[in-house]
């Protein structure tokens, strides 16, 4: 779901710049120092994802899991994948620097949004974990293509209809997100429940 360079209006790309600025400058100061290797293996995790593209249609999808960082680290979801994203865009290419303000909004905003949805209901832990972590990365993924599909066409109006079939696309990838993270937090309430969210940060 990267956005490339050249596309986007001046406007989209100083406010994305501003407002990834600012949720990096939130997410470092509310990481904790002990969650540092935390979020370097997520930022890991959220970069090898990216890379495993999958045939769809005329195009690809990849899995993101944006929602299992927002609800393991907060607003640490910035940090983490400004740092994934930076490394793709000099690495691979994909993306690019110019655009790297509004990809990592598109990605962490909802990872965030996730996380103060449901960690509730994490903390809950029992039966709704598993509903807890499919709804959040389910949703994660939902608003990252609506938020991408947004900034498509406030750049321009012709981008409409590559803007619907950019979230039309995204439908299977938000079910396996969905699976993949109940999975993932179901998984870690076993062997290490200390990882989930406990419902005291801000």
């Amino acid at each position: 779901m990267h956005i490339s360079e050249g596309v986007l209006a001046a406007p989209v790309l100083f406010s994305g710049l501003a407002l990834a600025a600012a949720g990096t400058g939130i997410g470092l100061r509310k990481l904790p120092l002990e969650q540092i290797g935390r979020a370097g293996l997520l930022a890991a995790s959220f970069f090898v994802a990216s890379l495993i593209h999958i045939p769809f249609g005329p195009g690809s999808v990849h899995l993101i899991l944006n929602g299992m960082v927002g609800l393991l680290l907060g607003w640490g979801a910035f940090p983490a994948i400004l740092t994934a994203l930076t490394l793709q865009a000099l690495l691979f290419h994909y993306g690019g620097l110019t655009v790297l303000g509004v990809n990592t909004v598109i990605m962490a905003l909802p990872a965030v949004t996730g996380f103060y949805l449901f960690r509730a209901l994490v903390r809950r832990r029992g039966r709704y974990l598993a509903a807890a972590g499919f709804a959040a990365g389910f949703l994660s993924v939902l608003l990252a293509a609506l938020l991408a599909a947004l900034a498509l066409v406030r750049s321009d109006q012709n981008f409409l209809e590559p803007a619907w079939m950019l979230a039309v696309a995204h439908l299977p990838v938000m079910i396996i997100e969905g699976i993949v993270t109940a999975i993932g937090v179901s998984f870690l309430n076993r062997v290490h429940p200390a990882l989930l969210p406990l419902g005291k940060e801000a």
